[in-house]
């Protein structure tokens, strides 16, 4: 092995697991859609089980109700409080140093300044990775990647597709539908005022909507004047955008948006995490038939919804 620092692994460890706390919040800092479902420090972290599962209520407690004097108070037992169960997907990306770097980096500042790239160089992928797995239908690398709003708010004009266990083309279960309007023309204000209304009830309205850059355009020409309302915390955090009735309007790249404009209402989309393996690093370890160095960064967790009613997606917007 490459002459050097006798401590290299252990400094390459311990640099590394310092470093993932900035590492996370880069991460979740970099997409609109990522600051949706964190900001606030919004992630669910829970220890285990064999299912992620979520609380669900779809009914109303039929023994709520006036009486007067003696009258008998209904005391049936309730059904509307259900569960959505959703798997553990595992996520990883690895830290790699060859025996020749670490013979060209030999002292500690140089063995940081080395990880240092090498982290940076991680954490991109893993934006560019998760971005696209957030807003996908679950279904790449074989069933494997993360549920994305493709399939939690749904694909196409399909609604009614089985997620968290419950089955949405049973009309028993059309509270678990989302809602999805094929335009299939120009964006106009009217069609995004439908959407946005037909998902919300009372105050519990969408809190953020997000389209790709053509959409975007699209709505900034529509607006009146040179009236531009933005959310300032989103502008705060790097992000452009322009409100519509109270919810900020925000675009990505990502082509799964391509003419598509998401309605999102985050309070019932969470980002569930394992508490003790969450952007966890393992210790670096050499391999016996490599001359280099490796840690995983790992990562168990999944995009889950206990709502779907309350998300909507316009589609098939034309430029």
């Amino acid at each position: 092995m490459a002459a050097g620092n006798s401590n290299f692994d252990e400094i390459l460890t311990t640099t590394l697991k310092n470093y993932v706390p900035k590492l996370t919040d880069n991460i979740f800092s970099a997409r609109p859609l990522f600051y949706a479902l964190t900001n606030g420090q919004t992630i669910r972290r829970i220890g285990g089980g064999s299912k992620v599962v979520v609380p669900i209520i779809y009914g109303t407690n039929s023994t709520a109700g006036s009486y007067s004097g003696t009258d008998t108070i209904d005391t049936t037992a309730q059904t509307g409080i259900s569960a959505a169960e959703y798997d553990w997907k595992q996520y990883a990306a690895t830290v790699t140093i060859s025996g020749i770097e670490e013979a060209k980096n030999n002292g500690e500042a140089q063995i940081i300044d080395l990880l240092e790239g090498k982290i940076f160089q991680t954490q991109e992928t893993i934006i560019e990775n998760m971005n696209s797995m957030f807003y996908s239908n679950g279904a790449g690398n074989g069933g494997k990647d993360w549920l994305g709003l493709n399939a939690l708010v749904g694909t196409g004009n399909d609604s009614g597709s089985a997620i968290g266990g419950i089955d949405a083309t049973d009309s028993d279960n059309s509270w678990w539908r989302s809602t999805l309007t094929n335009q299939g023309d120009a964006l106009t204000v009217a069609a995004m005022a439908t959407m946005y209304n037909t998902v919300s009830v009372g105050n519990d309205q969408p809190t953020i909507i997000i389209t790709d850059q053509d959409e975007y355009e699209k709505y900034e020409s529509l607006l009146t004047g040179n009236i531009r309302y933005t959310d300032t915390d989103m502008a705060d955090s790097g992000f452009q955008n322009l409100l519509f009735k109270g919810a900020p309007v925000t675009f990505d790249s990502n082509s799964e948006l391509d003419g598509k404009m998401f309605f999102l209402n985050t309070k019932y989309l969470q980002l569930v995490a394992h508490s003790d393996v969450w952007f966890k690093p393992t210790p670096f370890v050499r391999p016996t038939n490599k001359d280099s160095v490796f840690s995983q960064i790992l990562c168990y967790g999944n995009l889950t919804t206990s709502n779907r009613s309350r998300q909507g997606m316009l589609y098939g917007l034309t430029d």
